[in-house]
């Protein structure tokens, strides 16, 4: 039981590491301060490396406690672990799987933000880029879609 507190600990831990660098990465997407956004960036990867291999570590958990039920893995969630575990550490485990819960949907919360506002961002972008080199962009006109006039076309004239 030790083995599996200790492990949701270095989960939860690793989630608050985790959840601190994307909403960092929020607030440098907002500035526009692309230098802290590549560096959080970086961060992320670290910190995925890491949960990586705790995600090892949770299926050795889990292999364990299938043996030690005499059931398949895939069967084996924390309910079955903590059968016959004294009441305060399953309390304790409990707790610890809430949060982690919570901890996860906000990362995932936030890091869809993140990936909405980076992708305005880069449409912002494209159209400047697009304005800047007078090069237009098909769309819809008052009769419906309307292509790009071929003169002006920067790709098929290049063709």
């Amino acid at each position: 039981m030790s083995r599996l507190l200790d492990h949701m600990r270095k989960q939860l831990e690793s989630s608050r590491r985790l959840l601190e660098v994307v909403l960092n990465q929020n607030g440098a997407i907002r500035r526009q301060d692309v230098e802290t956004v590549l560096a959080s960036l970086a961060d992320v990867q670290a910190e995925m490396a890491y949960r990586a291999r705790l995600e090892i570590e949770r299926e050795q958990i889990l292999v364990a406690a299938a043996a030690a039920q005499g059931m398949a893995v895939e069967a084996v969630d924390l309910e079955t672990i903590l059968r016959g575990v004294p009441a305060d550490e399953a309390a304790e485990a409990r707790a610890l799987s809430a949060e982690l819960i919570g901890l996860l949907q906000e990362i995932g919360r936030v890091h869809d933000q993140n990936r909405i506002l980076i992708r305005q961002e880069l449409t912002f972008l494209d159209h400047l880029m697009r304005v800047l080199s007078n090069t237009p962009q098909g769309g819809y006109s008052p009769n419906g879609w309307s292509s790009v006039p071929q003169a002006h076309n920067v790709v098929n004239a290049r063709v």
